[in-house]
């Protein structure tokens, strides 16, 4: 029943959160977004005290609950872990702290340093996160285009084509090793990530050693037939010695799903935790014959992330086809240009504070409709997300990224609000401005600016026919980047923004 409960439980808590950074409707994170805040990192940088006295507490009670159901991440490992179907899977083995209390402390240090890379490498809940973003959610929307292309040729409008395009090509990598490494160790080791390199899995276990709760041995009734330890995903159950390290236990229910004489409850402690029972009877025929019983097979389907991969990679394969300029000629892609500062969203405070507090989940990447967020590709800000306006700019109406945020990197705000934060200011390339370059006119920043800061002056106010020219007013300037999207000039902006370190208040 634990096994059962658990089950149902994870499945559909991993299914929503993992819905919540493939969404690109915009639509479930006004239900969803709650998932992410739930997660213990998020909680712990948010300051989000209820949140995380909360998940201590369930701890204390239940032991690591939070693993096994509410963390995506660990019940990826156990998706991942279902495609070595053997007879026997796990054996025990002792907990290799040589490993696992080092990577905590690098952990911390990372964490109180300021090194934002390896603290969002480490982050289980962030890794996750890197994985929907960069590598399902392509997958996701490539299925979508698929049938937008079925539903367009019966002239349904049901399904709509959405842009896939690359973020970053480091941070994919950085995803698919992940993908890989988590692959290899979950299907030969079950959850060997949480119990030797999850720095969370490490913290919480010092609170399930005195779980309320716990797997408990019946050495009466234990006949030492190994298949509670055959079936850990954990490997912390040493049959022989009938004990049980908590600090590694995820409470799956797999060893009391497969004890075959009832010897294993979940319940409070007792005193027959370690006695070791020595007169199995080995001779008993009925007992060789539930040795030689087959375990059943769990014949769940796999997850439906998965399923959907198989279903629509070849859709990656589809060519793209290529904007063009009233039919005649191809639009050159722009380039972003070199900030001296990043941009950081609305609502972040300052750069600093965003570097902070985010813990590089690549939820507000996921979310954003615009395309403007991604991740960073600066070795130093590695995975942070930061903004550009090559496919879209910053909506003053759209607030999603502030609302979806679980680490408080990014303050909620209201639309009224952000109209009234600089996140940067314009600046004007000369050399780059058609109406200099092309002799042709424009105004298309001016037209677009919906803070009214750029104004079209005369480029020599003496000369009737000299070409009109932006004038950038940085007081009014909001930083959202229209101007920067919509300039024609190729590849390079004749307007660009500049970041500000700390955001004003206009």
């Amino acid at each position: 029943m634990l096994r059962k409960i658990r089950t149902i439980l994870a499945a559909v808590l991993f299914t929503l959160i993992t819905l919540l950074f493939l969404d690109f409707t915009g639509t479930l994170h006004h239900w969803l977004s709650w998932l992410a805040k739930i997660q213990f990192l998020p909680a712990v940088m948010a300051l989000n005290v209820v949140v995380v006295v909360a998940l201590i507490a369930l701890t204390l009670v239940f032991g690591r609950i939070y693993c096994s159901v509410i963390c995506p991440l660990g019940v990826f490992q156990d998706v991942l872990a279902r495609f070595r179907r053997k007879k026997h899977k796990y054996s025990y083995s002792k907990e290799v702290r040589w490993l696992r209390y080092p990577v905590l402390v690098a952990f911390v240090i990372a964490a109180v340093a300021g090194i934002g890379s390896l603290f969002q490498l480490l982050a289980p809940y962030s890794a996750y996160g890197r994985i929907a973003t960069m590598i399902f959610q392509p997958i996701w929307k490539a299925g979508n285009n698929l049938l937008a292309m079925a539903a367009e040729h019966y002239e349904s409008y049901a399904f709509y084509t959405v842009d896939t395009w690359m973020r970053s090509l480091p941070v994919l990598i950085i995803a698919a090793v992940t993908l890989v490494v988590l692959f290899v160790l979950a299907w030969r080791g079950g959850r060997t990530y949480c119990n030797t390199v999850c720095p969370v899995g490490t913290i919480l276990s010092f609170f399930a050693r005195f779980s309320w709760f716990k797997v408990q041995f019946d050495a009466d009734k234990c006949k030492n037939c190994s298949l509670c330890s055959k079936n850990c995903k954990s490997s912390c159950i040493d049959y022989k010695t009938h004990t049980v390290d908590y600090s590694r236990c995820v409470v799956c229910g797999n060893c009391i799903d497969n004890c075959k004489f009832g010897a294993l409850s979940y319940s409070k402690e007792s005193g027959n935790q370690g006695k070791i029972d020595t007169s199995v009877d080995k001779e008993n025929p009925k007992f060789q014959d539930s040795l030689d019983k087959k375990n059943s097979i769990d014949t769940s389907k796999r997850s439906f992330l998965l399923a959907s991969a198989l279903v629509t990679t070849a859709a990656m394969a589809q060519k793209k086809e290529k904007l063009m300029d009233g039919g005649l000629a191809e639009i050159e892609d722009k380039v972003a240009p070199e900030r001296q500062t990043p941009l950081t969203p609305p609502g972040s405070l300052s750069f600093d504070h965003f570097a902070q507090h985010c813990t590089g989940c690549q939820l507000c990447v996921s979310e954003c409709p615009n395309q403007v967020l991604r991740p960073s590709s600066d070795l130093m800000h590695l995975m942070l997300p930061v903004m550009s306006y090559e496919r879209g700019h910053c909506r003053p109406e759209c607030t999603r990224c502030s609302e979806v945020c679980p680490a408080g990197a990014i303050k909620l705000i209201d639309k009224v609000e952000k109209s009234s934060i600089q996140i940067g200011h314009a600046v004007w390339i000369k050399k780059n401005c058609v109406p200099i370059t092309d002799e042709v006119s424009c105004g298309n920043c001016a037209r677009h600016c919906p803070a009214g800061a750029i104004e079209m002056v005369p480029l020599d106010e003496n000369d009737e026919k000299s070409p009109m020219v932006p004038a950038i007013n940085e007081a009014a300037c909001i930083g959202c980047g229209a101007c920067e999207y919509v300039c024609p000039s190729r590849p390079f902006s004749a307007i660009y923004v500049e970041g500000h370190e700390v955001h004003k208040k206009l």
